[in-house]
């Protein structure tokens, strides 16, 4: 992993067979980040993806193998118990470019990832909602 930091963004590029969530929790973590946005770009050969059932309040997660261009994924940056936490979501496009996505669990780079994350200055925090059954940005 690369990264410059500018100001309130930062652009950090992910090389071949980085792990993506857990690369982009480390940085936000030795930064100092608590809140804000990240949007990316880039290609994998090993995702998984999820979708969350409000009935059962449980994540359906797929892993697709092969190649698939990230076409975007997108998403914030929060708190939980003290520690980062990311909510992404991802688009896939693989060659017969049809497209997948849902949220993100893991993701390898095949080729090459880039993103820009805009930091938020502040810090927003995150508590579980036994109601919906997800963890909700907590609004105070």
């Amino acid at each position: 992993m690369q990264y410059k930091r500018s100001g309130l963004k930062v652009v950090v590029r992910l090389d071949k067979g980085e792990e993506i969530v857990q690369t982009l929790k480390t940085l936000c973590t030795t930064l100092g980040i608590h809140a804000g946005t990240i949007t990316g770009i880039g290609a994998t050969d090993k995702v998984t993806v999820g979708l969350f059932h409000p009935n059962t309040k449980k994540y359906d997660a797929i892993e697709f193998i092969g190649d698939h261009e990230i076409v975007p994924l997108i998403g914030n940056i929060t708190t939980m118990n003290g520690e980062v936490y990311l909510h992404l979501h991802v688009n896939l496009c693989n060659a017969q470019h049809n497209s997948v996505g849902g949220h993100l669990t893991s993701a390898i780079v095949s080729v090459t990832f880039e993103a820009v994350i805009d930091i938020i200055e502040a810090k927003i925090d995150r508590a579980f909602d036994e109601t919906i059954g997800i963890n909700l940005i907590k609004i105070t």
